[in-house]
């Protein structure tokens, strides 16, 4: 009898230890907290500010020269390049959310569009100008549909005129300021003068290029180009070929770009934008790259990375697939399954992050974008999982569209719950502290920085990517996350 009385206590235990197992869903081998360095991160807010970067030049940075592995420009943050006109880090703050939010709802207008089928070519001006109203967020000076915080240095035209562009994995359509101009904004360099380049072709009418633009108009057989943007921002002139040059040698022929003479609105700083979207017109398309990657930088710091075509991917990479939308070829959607908080995989459905035949939902990999979307309901799941892991911190009043924020202004260091995405095929990334615990002051207030969206559409912002070389393998349909690869 006793002994039948051990047997059932073992067999008691045993069931309950896999029915926890199985109903807290405690994903194997992960750390449920890690360590945010509280200290560092405010002397860095304060750092940027002491140090006047308002007076950086461009001849502060030298173009990266071509890698063996491929073709390689240097990447830099927007402060280390123009500097920052606001007062003070809080400032710099909302400046940035604001620009994100304008850039968030400017995406989801494209792709709202083009889940009905409908480019805005096919509307009438009138049309166009009351989506455009529906949708759009308020127009901020000097920015873009994009935050446009990171930078790429390089050479355009024969002989090549350094510029700053923007890096948007968000667009197709490559351009820049050109002289002469009806209207042009501040760039930290001189106007382009296609009229001192020997390589500088305007495109015809009839071209594969010029027909590929969503809008296009025709004028003496030149073709003419436009991209506008959500916040009302647009650019506006001659689509012509161009030699863009990487470093002092490698060099790459007949480029399709927009030689923009009306331009509003855009960019203050940059020279242009070059497109590292999907599309046929995008810099990665023409030069038939089957890869491309890049590290961002923290975007408070003067230090650069580089962006990188046909580089291999980094044997540590985490994978995952790479998906594309039938309706709209530029973004590059990420097969996202889940995410976990404290090693607990959190009770979201797969579906939620899936992308339909209509071109709806999905989650995409944005450069552009500063804050991670992610659908109301798996926002609030997560936020709630993370509060419930930080009930020891000091909580204080949300700033812009974070809710969840903290007072850490007298600790040094925090544990805080670990964050972690899951993807489809078993593979999972895990998030430094630092880049979902952001400060908004330089007085110790930090955020959670995840923001809900009521669009189905979900978006990894470069928060999230920052100190991360990401690899999207276009031609395997991967895209790779390699941590401390910069």
């Amino acid at each position: 009898m006793e002994k039948m009385g051990v047997f059932l206590g073992i067999l008691i235990a045993f069931f309950s230890i896999f029915a926890n197992s199985v109903l807290s869903r405690t994903l194997p081998f992960s750390s449920k907290t890690t360590v945010l360095d509280v200290s560092s991160t405010i002397s860095k807010t304060q750092d940027l500010f002491s140090l006047n970067f308002q007076n950086v030049l461009p001849s502060k940075h030298e173009v990266h020269h071509s890698s063996e592995s491929g073709l390689s420009f240097q990447l830099h943050s927007r402060v280390s390049v123009r500097g920052s006109s606001e007062k003070d880090y809080k400032t710099l703050t909302l400046a940035r959310l604001a620009r994100d939010s304008a850039r968030v709802k400017a995406i989801q207008t494209r792709l709202d569009l083009a889940s009905l089928g409908i480019k805005k070519a096919d509307l009438t001006p009138l049309e166009a100008e009351l989506e455009e109203e529906k949708l759009e967020g308020p127009v901020i000076s000097g920015t873009s549909q994009g935050s446009g915080e990171y930078f790429c240095r390089i050479g355009i035209g024969h002989p090549p005129t350094q510029a700053y562009m923007v890096l948007d994995t968000g667009s197709d359509v490559n351009w820049l300021q050109c002289a002469p101009c009806a209207d042009c904004y501040q760039q930290a360099d001189p106007i382009f003068d296609p009229g001192l380049s020997s390589s500088f072709t305007p495109l015809t009418c009839e071209t594969q290029q010029c027909r590929s633009l969503d809008v296009s108009e025709c004028r003496n057989d030149t073709c003419l180009y436009e991209v506008s943007y959500g916040d009302g921002s647009y650019t506006v002139g001659d689509f012509a070929t161009e030699t863009i040059t990487f470093g002092d040698s490698a060099a790459v022929e007949n480029v399709a770009i927009g030689c923009g003479h009306n331009n509003e609105g855009l960019f203050v700083g940059a020279a242009g934008l070059i497109g590292l979207g999907g599309g046929a017109l995008s810099f990665p398309s023409q030069i038939n790259a089957s890869s491309f990657s890049y590290c961002l930088v923290d975007r408070d710091s003067d230090s650069a990375s580089t962006l990188e075509f046909n580089s291999a991917l980094a044997p540590d990479a985490v994978t995952a697939p790479l998906v594309r939308n039938s309706k709209l070829d530029t973004f590059y959607y990420v097969d996202l399954t889940g995410i976990s908080v404290a090693g607990d995989l959190l009770s979201i459905p797969p579906a939620t992050f899936q992308l339909n035949d209509n071109g709806n939902g999905g989650v995409i990999v944005d450069s552009g974008t500063a804050v991670t979307r992610l659908q109301t309901e798996a926002y609030n799941s997560m936020r709630d999982a993370f509060k419930k892991g930080t009930r020891d911190l000091p909580s204080t009043n949300g700033v812009a569209l974070f809710d969840t924020c903290y007072d850490l202004s007298s600790r040094k260091s925090v544990e805080v719950p670990t964050v972690s995405f899951h993807f489809s095929n078993g593979k999972e990334l895990g998030l430094p502290a630092k880049n979902y615990m952001i400060p908004v002051d330089s007085s110790g207030t930090f955020c959670f920085a995840f923001a809900p969206t009521s669009s189905s559409l979900g978006i990894i912002g470069n928060v999230q990517q920052q100190g991360t070389r990401v690899s999207f393998d276009i031609s395997k349909s991967v895209i790779g996350f390699s941590p401390n690869k910069c």
